[in-house]
């Protein structure tokens, strides 16, 4: 009932070739879902936990809606959006609303977006410090290179008392003296490559995105800081064309908000590594 497709990151150059020349379709505008003929709906989605939502949902849900889900997986952050401008995709599940704007407005996408399904929270991991406050001066701190993410890893330091007036728009680059009073240093790196940087015996500190955390088959119970989530801004959403909205998509945005998704994310993560936003 579903099929994964796992693309990494040196994909995105054959992507970008397939958007130049047009690339395929996937939209099929659907008004209405019978059970007895199931439609199919092509989502893509980070592997960890992205793709394990959309893989219960296939497997328990969507049949009975009349929906089949082909899942294909990304390794990536940006060849999802390259993938749903060009056709290639129906919608995709693995962004949140600041990374979302920026790259519609980077980009120039024309999509939209449903309501929050879950958080994954961020965290400072460490191999050579069992608690923040014994980080020093100068300390080596591998950050993430996307500005959508950095400011919130920034606030985390914040939060930790490593910085200091962190706003919406900090960067690693604009950091002044006042707001940086440990001159920690940031090395920064594609998010998908912090946790090698993790064990770099000149980083104190990585800083790592949720997905990645569970990919690496690390815990936040093993962090140094973990992000709260809490009316956290960070949920992930499935996001679509505009205009490309149709019954399917309208099913699997009522099905990622069931109930039965919920339970599932409670189940699967009861650390909150996952945590549901509805």
């Amino acid at each position: 009932m579903r099929k994964s497709l796992t693309l990494a990151a040196t994909a995105v150059a054959a992507a970008l070739t397939l958007s130049a020349c047009g690339g395929s379709d996937a939209s099929t505008s659907v008004d209405t879902l019978d059970p007895a003929n199931p439609v199919t709906l092509t989502v893509g989605a980070s592997p960890m936990p992205h793709a394990q939502v959309l893989a219960f949902v296939a497997d328990n849900l969507a049949a009975d809606a009349g929906l089949e889900l082909d899942i294909k997986e990304f390794d990536d952050y940006i060849t999802p959006n390259i993938a749903l401008d060009d056709g290639s995709l129906d919608a995709n599940y693995y962004q949140h609303l600041p990374y979302f704007e920026s790259q519609v407005q980077s980009q120039g996408y024309d999509f939209e977006h449903g309501a929050g399904v879950h958080v994954e929270p961020y965290a400072v991991f460490s191999e050579k410090h069992d608690d923040v406050t014994a980080v020093g001066e100068g300390a080596r701190v591998a950050i993430t290179n996307d500005p959508s993410n950095q400011a919130r890893a920034l606030t985390l330091l914040e939060e930790a008392g490593l910085l200091k007036d962190i706003d919406a728009d900090a960067s690693v680059l604009a950091l002044t003296d006042e707001q940086n009073p440990k001159g920690l240093d940031f090395v920064e790196n594609q998010p998908e490559l912090l946790v090698n940087d993790l064990s770099d015996p000149t980083v104190d500190l990585a800083i790592l995105n949720g997905n990645y955390i569970l990919a690496a088959g690390l815990s936040t119970d093993d962090a140094l800081l973990v992000e709260s989530v809490e009316n956290n801004p960070y949920a992930n959403f499935l996001a679509w064309k505009t205009g490309n909205k149709d019954a399917r998509i309208d099913k699997l945005e009522e099905l990622l908000h069931s109930p039965e998704v919920k339970a599932f994310i409670e189940e699967t993560w009861p650390n909150g590594d996952v945590t549901a936003a509805f």
